[in-house]
C-alpha cells in the first residue's frame, strides 16, 4: 500500500465477480470488481488489478483453485465473494461453506491484505421459486458476518437493503446482476472500503419507474424464466456439468487498471 492507497488488488470468486450479466461491449464480462478497480484507480492511478474469478465455482473450489495464486500476487487489497453456487446445490452446508470463506479471509488478512466481502440478497424476492431455500442465504450471511468480524474483513452488507432485490438490478436469468446491479455492488464495496468519492447512496430505492404487471402476466414471466434458465441449469446439474467447465480466469495476472478503461 502506497500513500494510504492500494497498489495491488486481486478479486476471488465465481460468476458474479467474473462479471456475468455486465458485458463490456466486446462480448466479455466486465462486472463489479472491474468497476471497483476503476474507481480506486481514480485516486490510485498506479493500481494493478487481477481477477481470478471463474463462473460456476463453489466456495471450496474458489479456495483450492484461487487462494494460492492470489497470495502469490501479494495483494494489499483482495475481495472474496463466493457461496451462491453452494446455496443452490441440494447438499448445502452453511458451516462448510463458511469454513472455506473463513480460511480465505484468514490467509489473505494474514498476508497483510485488506479484505472485503459481501452478504447476499433474499433470493426469494428475486426468484419466487427459490423461496424454499431462502433460509440458506440468511444462514450463510450470518456466518459471513461472524467470520469477517473475527478476521477484520470489511463487509458490504447488502442483505438488509430492499433495493438489492429490485429486478431492474438483475439480468434476465435473475442469477447474475445486470450492468446497473454490478454498478451498485461496486458502489457498496467502495463505500465499505471508504474509497474516496464513495457514499451510501447505493442503498436508496431506485426511482419508481418499474413496469407494473398483472398477476397473470407475472405467472407467465415465471414460466418463461423456468423454461429459459431454470431448465438448462438443472440439466447441467444432472449431467454433472458446470458453466465454468474448461474456463480460466479472465485476468490471472496483475495488470494496470488503465487497460480496462481503455
Amino acid at each position: 500500500m502506497a500513500n494510504g492507497g492500494y497498489a495491488r488488488y486481486v478479486a476471488l470468486g465465481d460468476s458474479q465477480t467474473e462479471g456475468l450479466g455486465d458485458d463490456d461491449g466486446t462480448g466479455n464480462p466486465r462486472g463489479w470488481a472491474d468497476r471497483l478497480a476503476e474507481q480506486i484507480a481514480r485516486t490510485d492511478p498506479g493500481l494493478l488489478y487481477a481477477n481470478l474469478a471463474v463462473r460456476g465455482r463453489l466456495a471450496g473450489e474458489v479456495r483450492s483453485q484461487q487462494l494460492e495464486p492470489a497470495l502469490a500476487l501479494r495483494p494489499d487489497l483482495a475481495t472474496v465473494v463466493a457461496g451462491v453456487n453452494d446455496v443452490l446445490r441440494p447438499r448445502f452446508d452453511a458451516d462448510e461453506v463458511a469454513e472455506h470463506l473463513e480460511a480465505m479471509f484468514a490467509a489473505l488478512t494474514g498476508s497483510g491484505a485488506r479484505v472485503a466481502t459481501l452478504t447476499f440478497p433474499d433470493f426469494a424476492r428475486i426468484v419466487p421459486a427459490a423461496r424454499p431455500i431462502a433460509h440458506r442465504v440468511t444462514a450463510l450471511n450470518s456466518r459471513i458476518r461472524e467470520a469477517a468480524r473475527r478476521h477484520g474483513v470489511v463487509v458490504a452488507d447488502a442483505e438488509p437493503h430492499p433495493v438489492v432485490t429490485d429486478l431492474r438490478l438483475w439480468s434476465a436469468d435473475r442469477l447474475h446482476a445486470s450492468p446497473r446491479g454490478h454498478a451498485l455492488i461496486a458502489a457498496a464495496v467502495a463505500e465499505a472500503l471508504a474509497v474516496p468519492g464513495s457514499d451510501d447512496s447505493w442503498i436508496r430505492p431506485l426511482s419508481d419507474d418499474a413496469p407494473r404487471h398483472s398477476r397473470l402476466r407475472a405467472v407467465g414471466t415465471e414460466l418463461r424464466w423456468a423454461g429459459s434458465f431454470l431448465g438448462p441449469w438443472l440439466a447441467r446439474r444432472l449431467r454433472g456439468r458446470s458453466s465454468g467447465d474448461g474456463r480460466e480466469a479472465k485476468r490471472p495476472t496483475l495488470l494496470p487498471v488503465a487497460q480496462i478503461i481503455e
